[in-house]
């Protein structure tokens, strides 16, 4: 998707963006209007955006600056490609792996968790695999493999992608080696969703786009992931990361660590926390903890010092 960059009106001081981003959350923010007449560009994944929530982040982040927030809702590899070259300013996306080929590459700087949910197997009730209350995905994925089942894939290097991409080589599977029961699908988590609905297949869905979606699809989760007892290797974080003004001068940097400071706010996460579908919860507020997370900043294999 070609993205073309803004004509900005007027550019804010480093330090005075600094201290927004640092300071969000109190009730008297009065001098937080100074970035009014701004555009943040900010690329996601289609799970933020089919389910609603940017829709609820973006409308109070608004507010708060008086700016705009132009969310472009691509795959997590494709957001990431187009901070590379320079057409975001923030990337929200959820492939810790791709975070942290980005950071490393030094197209991104500040990363924060923000928050989690989990990916689930979904499929129709008849069931082909019989994987229904499997306790290990991977036996899943194999029992689908076995029978050659109907799966969709997102293939288009999506988070959840990645993810199925990982539980497939977990599971000892060659996915260059499948037959035609193996449909790439190509789409947003919405399309791959209603395509498995379509054709009576399984695939790989994350809770949040999953639960927006119930009451239109006859499928059903068959293999639950940690927010509900299943295994580990379903858990599904989500991080945010600024591109680089160094690499990039005409990103909106100032800008995108206000946005940074928003959404990991006491006020950002609670928006999270209490947005909902039917009542239940889409995602699960990670960036406040009495325990903070240092790993969050840095790609896994840095042990800064270690070395």
């Amino acid at each position: 998707m070609a993205i073309q960059r803004r004509t900005f009106i007027a550019a804010v001081g480093a330090a005075g963006a600094a201290g927004v981003a640092g300071c969000l959350g109190g009730d008297d923010d009065g001098g937080m209007a100074e970035i009014s007449g701004e555009t943040l560009t900010l690329t996601t994944t289609t799970s933020t955006y089919d389910t609603g929530l940017l829709d609820e982040l973006n409308a109070a982040f608004e507010d708060r600056f008086g700016v705009e927030v132009d969310a472009v809702a691509q795959g997590t590899g494709a957001a990431l490609r187009t901070g590379e070259d320079g057409d975001s300013d923030v990337v929200m996306v959820h492939a810790r792996s791709l975070e942290a080929e980005f950071i490393e590459d030094g197209y991104g700087v500040n990363r924060r968790d923000l928050m989690f949910n989990d990916f689930v197997v979904v499929g129709h009730a008849d069931d082909p695999a019989s994987i229904d209350g499997s306790e290990e995905v991977t036996d899943a994925f194999n029992a689908i493999a076995d029978v050659e089942a109907t799966f969709v894939s997102r293939g288009d290097d999506s988070g959840t992608h990645t993810k199925e991409l990982e539980i497939w080589a977990e599971s000892g599977l060659t996915v260059e080696e499948f037959g035609e029961w193996y449909v790439d699908g190509g789409g947003g988590m919405g399309e791959i969703i209603n395509e498995a609905n379509m054709q009576g297949g399984y695939t790989l869905a994350d809770r949040g786009t999953f639960l927006s979606m119930q009451d239109e699809i006859d499928l059903e989760v068959l293999v639950e992931g940690p927010v509900e007892g299943g295994p580990e290797l379903l858990m599904n974080p989500y991080g945010i990361v600024a591109v680089n003004p160094a690499v990039h001068e005409g990103v909106e940097y100032d800008l995108a660590m206000a946005y940074i400071g928003f959404v990991t706010s006491v006020e950002g996460q609670d928006i999270i926390e209490n947005y909902t579908v039917e009542g239940e919860a889409l995602f699960f507020p990670e960036a406040l903890s009495d325990d903070p997370n240092f790993a969050q900043y840095v790609p896994e294999e840095w042990r800064g010092g270690d070395e």
